[in-house]
């Protein structure tokens, strides 16, 4: 996609919103459509990110997308959503469906609710994944990297597969939970790149992944506490030539999230630890078995009606028992600092409506264990300390 047939959708999708709003009578009965579109101008000193960025400003980060749902009756909704995102040399810009859902209500009360869901459905993963999609619904241009990881959006993000889902009043607050069993895509580049260190020629295959979250809203409406557990196998098919034989890989993880909202201010932190278990690869990719640990601090403030401040400090490992990186890089050849970064982030955000948003941000990196591997294919290149300025102009309707 060049950036002409960007502009032409983005131009395309505003005169669309104009329209539909203005004839949203005209609509069905339990019709709703809605879209958004964002574009990024990304600068850095060392390395890349979504793009050749490197002492350069890139426009190579683009977010198109057009979503519809549809209640049939009180018990049945249907909801999909359509997207084209370029992002660096990890995303082309290929249309392509987001989720797909059919959400049926089995059980409705005043206290109480309980449904499922079918198709490609959102993951219920910490606090943001399922409101990533839409600038408006995140609280900066990049959401922390060390728990929802940019380069591999499109595993984490949603899947075809089932949940069951409910939500309760109680005496300390509202309760909701998802349980799902899906199977996510993880054929792509960045993918096989986060579990086999590199794009290999042959293909990444997950077997089932299994998600769940319980959320606690406590009766004030100030506080939000949410854990999220994940497991996953996945085993390797080798291509022709490779290096590596029929591998399996274990992946399992869990998020503790919590969120405090104030008049002005909201406060929100999460913490996570993940274990990625690789076998029978062979002598090119041995057996081995780490444990990794990833967390942030962010603070947001308001500081008037239309503008906002962030503040963010985000740390991510990928193995406990070599924070540093020392003993991969000894064994591995890659550099000690691909092995965590740690980023303090600042930002601020201005809405011109309630339709336009504008957005800068920047972020101070110590490590590249979040880099994607696509824009920067030489790990040896790349520099340990880097800085990263974004600004990003949104549009909803």
């Amino acid at each position: 996609m060049n950036r002409t047939y960007i502009k032409i959708l983005v131009v395309a999708l505003a005169l669309a919103g104009h329209e539909m709003n203005a004839n949203a009578d005209s609509l069905p009965e339990g019709v709703q459509v809605h879209g958004f579109a964002s574009q990024a101008v990304i600068s850095t000193d060392h390395n890349n990110f979504f793009g050749n960025t490197e002492n350069k400003a890139s426009l190579d980060f683009t977010e198109l997308g057009a979503n519809i749902s549809w209640r049939l009756n009180p018990s049945l909704q249907l909801s999909a959503q359509a997207v084209s995102r370029r992002a660096g040399e990890t995303d082309n810009g290929s249309p392509r469906i987001d989720y797909a859902t059919a959400d049926y209500t089995i059980h409705a009360s005043e206290n109480t609710r309980f449904g499922l869901y079918l198709g490609k459905i959102k993951n219920p993963y910490g606090l943001y994944n399922e409101t990533r999609d839409v600038a408006f619904t995140r609280p900066s241009i990049l959401l922390p990297q060390s728990i929802y990881l940019d380069r591999i959006r499109n595993f984490v993000l949603s899947a075809p597969g089932m949940a069951v889902y409910g939500e309760s009043v109680l005496p300390i607050g509202n309760l909701s939970y998802q349980f799902g069993v899906t199977r996510p895509d993880t054929s792509d580049r960045e993918t096989e790149g986060t579990f086999l260190g590199k794009d290999r020629p042959g293909k990444l295959k997950s077997d089932a992944f299994y998600i769940g979250r319980i959320l606690l809203e406590p009766g004030n409406g100030h506080f939000k506490l949410a854990l999220t557990g994940v497991s996953m196998r996945a085993h390797y098919q080798p291509g022709a030539p490779d290096a590596l034989l029929a591998g399996n890989i274990h992946f399992d993880a869990w998020v503790l999230s919590g969120q405090y909202n104030a008049e002005n201010w909201v406060f929100t932190s999460e913490y996570a630890q993940n274990h990625i278990n690789a076998q029978n690869f062979g002598a090119f990719l041995l057996n081995r078995a780490a444990t990794g640990s990833s967390y942030y601090v962010q603070g947001t403030y308001r500081l008037t009606p239309r503008w906002s401040a962030l503040a963010r400090y985000d740390v991510t490992y990928r193995d406990n028992n070599d924070k540093d990186g020392q003993a991969f890089s000894a064994l591995i050849g890659v550099p000690a600092y691909s092995r965590f970064a740690k980023d303090l982030t600042a930002g601020l955000s201005y809405e011109l409506s309630n339709n336009w948003l504008l957005r800068g941000e920047f972020h101070h990196v110590d490590g590249t264990a979040w880099l994607p591997y696509s824009d920067n294919p030489n790990p040896a290149a790349t520099s340990r300390h880097w800085n990263m300025w974004l600004f990003q102009a949104a549009y909803r309707f």
